[in-house]
């Protein structure tokens, strides 16, 4: 038995030694393309990088941003709906949700463009050059906008010129999207906003008010059973 584990440990130092001194360059450790983008991605923690973490990507919207880092089961998808639920009954009695109308909404599409986000807000063209990247945008959302408890921010942008005043958020959450519907239905009654509910062409709710004031919202299910949330707004 011990020489069978000399002899196996002998191997292992070969072969992790092969590569060195012959001119070979060694297999990294993340072979893996989405461990290796988790792994040199600049973490959104540091403020110093949280504006470079893939610069751009807000203005096209496409592929997810990391591994996800929460887990998919029944258990942790109830807990995110009553940290929801307890949230909203702390200010009052949550609305039920309306039945979806007919029609397909302005919710954007998961692999929207800069324009086609704009457009779900009724925002010009003209804004997409001053759009500007940053995790920082999605720590200074109005109650309209407020992103679920337990949600996990992988992509925000926006912009605050005096006529673009916008928020671009995307969030995962591993509460189902029912409850994600009910949670942000309720956030937007509460600020004066009446939204539809839509579920042609993708299941969300929008809403426009007076002075251009304009919400939207678009749910999904990922591909890792978490749900994907992409969050418009627009102030007056």
């Amino acid at each position: 038995m011990r020489c069978a584990l000399v002899l196996a440990l002998l191997c292992v130092f070969s072969a992790c030694s092969a590569g060195e001194g012959d001119g070979t360059t060694a297999k990294p450790l993340a072979g893996d393309p989405l461990v290796a983008r988790a792994l040199l991605d600049p973490l959104m923690s540091d403020p110093d990088l949280s504006a470079l973490n893939e610069a751009n990507a807000v203005l096209g919207f496409a592929g997810d941003s990391a591994l996800p880092v929460m887990p998919a089961t029944p258990e942790v998808a109830q807990a995110a709906r009553e940290a929801g639920r307890l949230e909203l009954l702390d200010s009052g009695a949550i609305a039920p949700l309306p039945s979806p109308v007919t029609g397909i909404g302005p919710m954007p599409a998961r692999d929207a463009s800069a324009a086609d986000l704009l457009a779900a807000l009724g925002a010009p063209e003209s804004c997409v050059p001053v759009l500007e990247q940053g995790f920082v945008w999605a720590a200074t959302l109005p109650p309209a906008a407020a992103i679920m408890p337990q949600g996990m921010v992988v992509r925000a942008g926006g912009a605050d010129t005096a006529a673009c005043k916008l928020r671009i958020i995307r969030y995962h959450t591993p509460a189902a999207g029912e409850a994600v519907l009910e949670y942000h239905f309720t956030r937007a009654l509460r600020a004066g906003l009446r939204p539809l509910r839509y579920a042609e062409g993708g299941e969300g709710l929008a809403a426009r008010a007076a002075g251009g004031e304009a919400w939207a919202l678009a749910v999904r299910k990922t591909a890792s059973g978490l749900t994907e949330v992409d969050l418009l707004y627009r102030a007056p």
